[in-house]
């Protein structure tokens, strides 16, 4: 499905703006839960995405292909790469705005291949804020920040509060998170 002559957002929307403890442009931020695919170092074929604030503000996700990560020989997956973006928009929206918020909707458009060894640099912006629903959007590029579209993605986030994952999340997974969250002293507002 082609995102091309669809408005976005498809309803009116609020700027998004960045909350005061937002990271600031330059800082790299660290891993939200470690046994996470998109970006936990404790998963062996996990993404790893690596991702830093950048003016705008946008985030810039880095995600190295290797071959666990291929579909069609030497190329990688598409649902991995959707994976990806997915781990991108969030960390844009979880960081940016402070809030705990889930995927509601992910839509890709995949422009070229995605070769294995090749590294794909995914921008990612705020497009828009609606009560609780958060519209963002990115661009996936080979091997440059400023080289050839790959892959544009755009979702919608809803905001939740801490009992979306008490109530359907693991418990021995949450309490991992949370002795996670606490070695790395992170002050989110949950529900503010």
């Amino acid at each position: 499905m082609s995102n091309a002559g669809q408005s976005w957002p498809p309803v009116e929307t609020e700027p998004a703006v960045p909350h005061p403890k937002a990271p600031q442009p330059g800082s790299k931020l660290g891993v939200h839960y470690s046994h996470c695919f998109g970006c936990g170092d404790e998963v062996e074929v996990g993404l790893h995405l690596q991702s830093s604030v950048t003016d705008g503000p946008e985030v810039v996700s880095e995600f190295a292909v290797t071959e666990a990560h291929q579909g069609a020989p030497g190329l990688a997956h598409g649902g991995l790469l959707a994976c990806a973006f997915d781990e991108a928009l969030g960390a844009a929206v979880g960081n940016l705005l402070r809030k705990p918020a889930v995927t509601a909707k992910l839509e890709t458009d995949f422009v070229r291949p995605v070769p294995v060894g090749s590294t794909l640099f995914i921008t990612a912006r705020l497009d828009g804020v609606a009560g609780r629903k958060t519209y963002a959007s990115a661009d996936g590029r080979l091997d440059a920040g400023d080289g050839p579209v790959a892959v544009r993605a755009r979702g919608l986030f809803v905001t939740v509060g801490v009992e979306h994952f008490t109530t359907h999340g693991d418990k021995d997974a949450l309490e991992k998170l949370a002795a996670s969250a606490r070695r790395r002293r992170e002050e989110w507002d949950i529900n503010p």
